[in-house]
């Protein structure tokens, strides 16, 4: 009898083990929680999943005496690998509730490829598609490990093995690349020539899986495009980044930095020269520009602008002093005489402005919950606006750029002499050409051609005719003359 009831108290520690155990992995997968520490060092009794079940044991008798060292030594459920199986498990159940709400209806598919910790490619992939309710949803479908393609030697064999993963995915759940209806991922997926790219892969199997590139990836690409065709555009980003790099890379001169512009605020507002309201003079820290990140450019060049003068600062502190290493000095003087030139003062200022009027459509095309329609009227004014800056615009940047150049004591060339980038190499240019035909033209000219290509009147007018069958609010969208104009 007493063996009988040792057994079943086991059995009831152990039941309640595995409860707590599973309800521990749920909540930490839900939160998106590390179960240990990245620190391969650390002893496993201070990783993050043991420690909540520590808490919990303190907090809970029943808990208490049903885990660690009062649990039954062949009862433990310590081992990493239970772990393992607990959210292993917990994923396929929800991939079968996913599985379950899309029944038998047609889907689209995003997807991205990066690499982990390890170096190893990873796709990332969701589905969406409309429900029962008939309101359109996205779910996560799953993560897989990619083969041959950050080191593949053709394209031809990324883009397959890229493919075969998805298949491969698809089969696991029961799903077909027949049943797909939409495909949109970055366009770094995707090679220019039809027969090699991607979309085109999928295509050929389901003409019906549409490619969609994402909006406002499309919107950050366009200054991507200026930088790699306009030499000049190119290394200027490049000075940017130098800078913010000796700046952030000298630690406690960021903090040097801030009190700097704190002093500058402080003696702006006794002037009158800035005003005061919520929001406004927050504290700013320099910040990098990535090719892929929205608005990074232009957050960039506004944290360039607006701590010019305690950048300068600090970069001649850096200069002269004696307690930084040589080739810390020598990166700071060469940045220095950058950021002192007319050139780099104008640079950053025609790329803010021309940036800004595409700020907004930027953070609009973000929104979950897109307007299609709205989006459109956006992508149209801000061609108009590029072209007005383009065709009345000179005068207003280049007064601007000389009363910032006389603010911080930066010499400003005569536009009528020859322009000089190097002495070896002497040219017929002018500056007045340089700075308003080579440099300001021609960056609102191929930010205007890649928004046109981007965004074609065609594509434009199509998007508007398919927002009249969006089904939210009873079809509330619904315009006959729409649908015969898409027809």
């Amino acid at each position: 009898m007493p063996e009988r009831q040792s057994i079943k108290q086991e059995m009831d520690d152990y039941q309640v083990q595995q409860n707590t155990y599973v309800d521990c992995a749920r909540f930490f997968a839900k939160q998106g929680f590390a179960f240990q520490e990245h620190d391969e060092f650390r002893p496993t009794d201070e990783e993050n999943f043991l420690e909540l079940l520590k808490l919990l044991g303190n907090h809970n008798e029943q808990i208490g005496n049903a885990i660690f060292e009062n649990a039954t030594k062949t009862l433990k459920l310590t081992p990493p690998g239970i772990l393992k199986d607990i959210v292993n498990v917990a994923a396929k159940e929800t991939n079968k509730d996913v599985i379950a709400e899309l029944g038998d209806e047609m889907f689209s598919v995003f997807f991205d490829v990066s690499s982990d910790v390890y170096r190893k490619e990873q796709m990332t992939v969701i589905i969406r598609f409309v429900n029962k309710r008939g309101a359109a949803v996205e779910r996560f479908l799953g993560i897989v490990p990619v083969s041959d393609t950050a080191g593949a030697y053709t394209v031809d064999t990324a883009v397959l093995s890229l493919k075969t993963t998805l298949e491969n995915l698809f089969g696991k759940h029961g799903l077909t690349l027949s049943r797909l209806r939409g495909q949109c991922y970055d366009r770094a997926f995707d090679n220019i020539d039809e027969f090699k790219g991607l979309k085109t892969l999928i295509m050929r199997e389901n003409a019906s899986a549409y490619y969609v590139h994402c909006f406002a990836d499309q919107l950050q690409r366009i200054l991507v495009a200026v930088s790699r065709e306009n030499t000049e555009v190119g290394l200027f980003f490049q000075k940017v980044c130098s800078i913010i790099k000796v700046v952030w890379a000298l630690g406690k001169k960021c903090d040097r930095l801030r009190d700097k512009r704190a002093i500058e605020v402080v003696e702006a507002l006794s002037n009158d020269e800035i005003l005061i309201g919520i929001g406004l003079n927050q504290e700013t820290n320099p910040l990098c520009a990535h090719d892929t990140r929205s608005s990074s450019h232009l957050k960039a060049l506004n944290s360039v602008i607006t701590l010019f003068s305690a950048t300068i600062d600090v970069i001649e502190e850096v200069e002269n002093g004696g307690s930084f290493l040589w080739d810390q000095r020598a990166e700071a003087r060469g940045v220095l005489r950058h950021m002192q030139s007319f050139e780099f003062v104008f640079n950053c200022h025609l790329l803010r402005n021309s940036l800004l009027i595409t700020y907004d459509l930027s953070q609009f095309l973000q929104h979950k919950d897109l307007d299609l329609v709205n989006a459109m009227c956006l992508v149209k004014i801000a061609k108009s606006r590029l072209q007005k800056m383009r065709d009345s615009g000179w005068e207003s940047l280049f007064q601007e750029v000389c009363a910032f150049c006389e603010k911080h004591n930066i010499e400003i060339p005569n536009m009528e002499d020859l322009h000089v980038d190097d002495p070896q190499c002497p040219t017929n240019t002018t500056n007045l050409h340089y700075y308003r035909v080579d440099m300001f033209y021609t960056v609102i000219d191929v930010q205007l051609r890649e928004l046109n290509d981007r965004f074609t009147e065609t594509n434009i007018e199509l998007l508007i005719c398919m927002s009249c069958l969006d089904p939210n609010n009873t079809f509330s969208s619904f315009n006959k003359d729409r649908l015969l104009q898409l027809a």
